[in-house]
Formats: structure tokens, sequence, C-alpha cells
């Protein structure tokens, strides 16, 4: 996949993020960090947007699984 594809991709995933529901935003999660996974791979430059939005989609989805835990 090119580099501008992977670009391209995570604008689109960004825009359906946008004022996205918390459900949204869960299901989303393990594309935006495959994007990532990708671009790094392909050795391009993640911007750190991108970085800090996979950071927070992957702390939605950590605190999400303890939200249903028994006390």
């Amino acid at each position: 996949m090119s580099a501008k594809s992977l670009y391209s991709e995570a604008e689109h995933l960004e825009q359906k993020l946008q004022n996205a529901c918390f459900e949204t935003r869960l299901a989303l999660q393990p594309s935006v960090t495959k994007v990532i996974d990708r671009m790094r791979k392909e050795g391009m430059h993640v911007p750190s947007r991108l970085r800090h939005l996979d950071a927070a989609l992957c702390e939605d989805a950590i605190e999400a699984q303890f939200d249903n835990m028994p006390v």
C-alpha cells in the first residue's frame, strides 16, 4: 500500500471519529491501530495527532473492558 493511500485511510478514519459516539470509537479503534502499524512497517512518519488519537482510543477500549466487571 502506498504512503499516500495510508495517509488517506488515516484521514478518513479521523473524519469518521470526529463527534462519533463511544461505541463507534470502540469499533474503529482496531482499524486506527492497524493503519498506524502499517505506516510504521513502511517506515513512514506517523503524525503525532494519529499517535495521540490511537492512544486515546486504546485507553477507551481498555476502560470499556472494566466497565462490566463485577465488584
